[in-house]
């Protein structure tokens, strides 16, 4: 496998008065794709199980963000995550939110977290198991 896609709508919620999403909200965006990895690849609940059972957890220790076109209420987008750097105890991940027109991708923004794979219960970082290891190896993107 490759990168991951979530493809969403953008909600009324999500843009300010200008009519555009509001720049905080792709981070948003970042997350709720985040979550849906672990859905698509290792079951619905996995990432709840995760947090409240494994008490593994990925707080971000850095994040970025570039802004490329802007996404209005009611546009078809999609965010792809891609592995840019599995670490011993920390994953980054690279995120692209896109303008869904037709068969054409068009780029609105693209960043980048970096999060700690973290022990809920003593919060500090932990190396990633060998499922979670596997699954962020699996989003590494194949040479174009």
């Amino acid at each position: 496998m490759a990168v991951f896609r979530y493809p969403f709508t953008v909600r009324f919620a999500d843009v300010d008065h200008a009519g555009i999403v509001y720049y905080p909200i792709f981070y948003h965006y970042f997350h709720v794709a985040f979550e849906e990895l672990f859905r698509d690849r290792m079951g619905a609940a996995a990432y709840q199980t995760l947090l409240d059972e494994d008490k593994v957890g990925f707080p971000a220790v850095h994040s970025e963000c570039d802004y490329k076109s802007p996404l209005r209420f009611a546009d078809s987008a999609e965010t792809e995550i891609a592995l840019d750097r599995l670490g011993t105890k920390s994953v980054t991940l690279r995120y692209r939110v896109s303008r869904i027109a037709g068969q054409e991708r068009i780029l609105a923004a693209e960043g980048r977290v970096t999060c700690a794979v973290t022990d809920l219960k003593a919060f500090r970082a932990i190396e990633p198991s060998e499922g979670l290891r596997e699954l962020f190896l699996e989003l590494r993107e194949s040479v174009r």
